[in-house]
């Protein structure tokens, strides 16, 4: 059984995610991690009550032109008010053009000021923006999940020695991507596995929507390139998340 650290399970994107999550359980899905990104997302996972279905809020960078104040009150009083095991989905993306960096690292900043307030740990989201990422994390005491890592072995190793685990989604399973030889030289002890979706569906379903279920071919993926068992696999990342995010199975 695996836990989804990381989904995006709205009505936007599912008819039903009820019957998502059940067949997500036939797939081994043990637990889901629901990762709010806007005001909108945010309210809509706030109101969910699926047993199994665990949730983080926050405000994406993609939004940070448009977040007011009162927007980041509304943002504190809901952690304060409801369960929620971490603050995300939060952090820097300097891939669009016309991105407004300053906004993005004040949003990211004052997110970390919460998850350090009320001791929670963050799921960073970071294109584009490994050295910003790094140096603002070093300023605050906060662990947690760099979400669908891409980076380096060098940029892996500093994010774990600061305490962070790295999300390993479809993109490992890519024809093209070469993350599978960062994990060949610093192992499995440090990851969890996650999704995404609706987002980064892997091979060999690439180009349809994603859910939960298809972390077992990320997961097979990972199992074959790196001779370790699905049980062992299995037993890692979900201690891990356990710890992180302080919750059961």
């Amino acid at each position: 059984m695996f836990i989804d650290t990381h989904c995006h399970l709205y009505k936007e994107y599912y008819d039903d995610i009820n019957d998502v999550i059940n067949l997500s359980k036939k797939d081994g899905i043990a637990l889901f991690i629901n990762a709010g990104s806007d005001i909108k997302s945010n309210k809509e996972i706030l109101n969910q009550n699926i047993k199994g279905l665990y949730k983080v809020i926050g405000y994406h960078p993609e939004f940070a032109s448009s977040i007011t104040i009162n927007d980041l009150e509304l943002l504190e009083n809901q952690i304060i008010n409801n369960h929620i095991v971490g603050i995300g989905e939060i952090g820097l993306d300097y891939h669009y053009e016309g991105y407004d960096k300053e906004k993005q690292i004040n949003l990211f900043e004052y997110q970390l000021y919460l998850a350090q307030k009320y001791s929670l740990p963050v799921v960073i989201h970071s294109r584009q923006a490994t050295s910003d990422t790094i140096n603002i994390l070093k300023k605050y005491i906060v662990k947690g999940v760099i979400h669908s890592f891409s980076g380096s072995i060098e940029s892996a190793k500093e994010y774990i020695k600061m305490g962070f685990l790295l999300g390993v989604n479809g993109v490992i399973t890519f024809k093209n991507c070469k993350l599978i030889e960062v994990y060949k030289s610093l192992g499995v002890d440090n990851i969890v596995f996650e999704t995404d979706s609706p987002y980064l569906t892997p091979v060999p379903l690439r180009g349809k929507q994603n859910y939960p279920g298809n972390i077992k071919y990320v997961a097979n993926f990972i199992s074959e390139n790196l001779n370790i068992s699905l049980n062992k696999l299995s037993d890692i990342t979900n201690e891990n998340v356990k710890k992180c995010f302080k919750i059961s199975i």
